[in-house]
C-alpha cells in the first residue's frame, strides 16, 4: 500500500516517541479496528496497519500495546502509557487526547430479541427499557448523554455485550453493527433494528501533553493515508465490511 513520505522534525519525533519506540494502543474489542491473526494470534487490522505506517514515517520501531476494550485503550493514551491510539472521537475523551479528523466511519446499531415489540431506533428511549453497552465504549459515552429515559447497563467489554444482554434478559444491546450481526448469527433469536442510531468517527489520537506539533504531524498523516488510498486498501485487505473511508478534513 502506498504512502506519502513527509519529513518530520526531530522535535516532533521525540514528542511522539519519547522512549525511542512508538507505543501504539490497539483495541481488539472492536472488530472493525483490530483482531487476532487466526494462525499466529498476532494483532492485525486497520489500526495495526496505520500504526506500522506511522512508525515508518517517524523512523522508529513500533511497540503494540493491546487491550480488549476501548476504555482501557483510551486510558493508556490519556495517561501517557501509550503514544498514539485509535478511538471514536468524543468530547469527554478530547479533554486529554488530541484527535485527528476521522479516518473511517462506523455505524452503531441496536439489537433486540426477535419477539421484541421494538421496531425502530426512536422507540428505545422510553422508561423501563434497558440498554446494554460496552463499558467505556463510544456507545456508552454517546448514549449516556443522549438517552433520557431508558436505563443503561454495562458489560465489561464490547465483545461481551450480547452475551451479557441475553443472559441478563435485557431489552436492547448497542454496539458496532458488524459485531451485533455476528453475535445474532451465532446465537439466533435476535434481530437488528433498521438503520443506525449513530455514526462513529474513528480517528487517531495522541496525549495532549505531547504538544501542538505532534498533534499536527499525526493529523497530516491521517489525511495522507486517506488521500493515497492506504485506509481503503487496508479495509479491503482485512476484509472489513460496513465501514467507509471518512472524507478529507474540511
Amino acid at each position: 500500500m502506498p504512502q506519502a513520505t513527509n519529513p518530520v522534525s526531530s522535535g516532533a519525533i521525540k514528542a511522539l516517541a519519547p522512549t525511542g519506540k512508538l507505543r501504539a494502543s490497539i483495541n481488539q474489542g472492536n472488530p472493525i479496528l483490530a483482531g487476532k491473526d487466526p494462525a499466529t494470534g498476532a494483532p492485525v487490522g486497520v489500526s495495526v496497519d496505520l500504526a506500522q505506517a506511522f512508525a515508518q514515517r517517524l523512523g522508529v520501531a513500533l511497540e503494540l500495546v493491546v487491550f480488549d476494550a476501548a476504555g482501557k485503550s483510551v486510558d493508556a493514551v490519556a495517561n501517557d502509557q501509550a503514544d498514539i491510539g485509535f478511538f471514536a472521537i468524543d468530547p469527554l475523551r478530547a479533554e486529554s487526547i488530541n484527535f485527528t479528523a476521522a479516518y473511517i466511519l462506523i455505524e452503531g446499531s441496536y439489537l433486540v430479541h426477535a419477539n421484541s415489540p421494538l421496531k425502530a431506533n426512536e422507540e428505545v428511549d422510553v422508561a423501563g427499557t434497558s440498554v446494554v453497552v460496552g463499558k467505556g465504549s463510544a456507545y456508552d459515552l454517546y448514549l449516556s448523554r443522549e438517552l433520557k429515559n431508558a436505563k443503561i447497563f454495562r458489560a465489561e467489554t464490547s465483545p461481551k455485550v450480547v452475551d451479557y444482554y441475553v443472559q441478563g434478559g435485557y431489552d436492547v444491546a448497542a454496539g458496532v453493527k458488524q459485531q451485533l450481526e455476528m453475535d445474532a448469527a451465532r446465537l439466533g433469536g435476535l434481530r437488528l433494528l433498521p438503520g443506525r442510531f449513530m455514526v462513529i468517527q474513528q480517528a487517531m489520537g495522541c496525549p495532549k501533553s505531547r504538544g501542538a506539533e505532534a498533534a499536527l504531524v499525526l493529523a497530516q498523516f491521517v489525511e495522507d493515508m486517506k488521500a493515497n488510498q492506504f485506509v481503503a486498501e487496508s479495509l479491503i485487505k482485512n476484509q472489513i465490511r460496513g465501514a467507509s473511508v471518512a472524507p478529507a478534513r474540511g
